[in-house]
């Protein structure tokens, strides 16, 4: 057996923590209540998480050559901005509401992120903000904090 480089090797741990904690999420959102209602939005995205991991974990072990990647140090400093965007996005949505605080995040994040056409910014935020926004608020048994988008509380 090929001894794993150590980045492979934190690749792999964190790819199993993700996995563990997804299948225990699943768990414990089964535990409290398997009614779908409640479980119409956690049973598919965990399974599809906990598939991915497993998928890229094996990929990762099957992988023939291994490459020790050197620390970039300004990788952590440069997600920074992205960090405090979402928090402000969360922080924000009981008064922006769901619709218009991701369309203003998603703009904010695509520029941050380097893209420089604004058509192509404010359509995709525009199209995936409304379009989420209009799928969860039909989708769920309860009211989401909407601001432009008649239905919500």
């Amino acid at each position: 057996m090929k001894k794993l480089a150590r980045n492979q090797l934190a690749d792999l741990l964190v790819l199993s923590a993700l996995f563990c904690l997804s299948g225990w999420y699943l768990w414990d959102s089964w535990s409290a209540s398997s009614h779908i209602y409640n479980l119409i939005l956690v049973l598919p995205l965990t399974v599809i998480v906990m598939l991915l991991c497993a998928v890229a974990f094996v990929g990762d072990l099957l992988r023939t050559e291994a490459v020790n990647r050197p620390v970039d140090r300004d990788s952590a400093t440069s997600s920074l901005p992205a960090i405090a965007l979402f928090v402000g996005y969360v922080i924000s949505l009981p008064w922006l509401g769901f619709d218009v605080g991701t369309f203003l995040f998603l703009a904010a994040f695509l520029k941050i992120a380097g893209e420089q056409k604004w058509q192509w910014i404010l359509g995709y935020s525009l199209a995936f903000a409304f379009g989420s926004a209009l799928f969860f608020s039909a989708m769920l048994p309860y009211p989401m904090p909407l601001l432009l988008i008649p239905g919500g509380n």
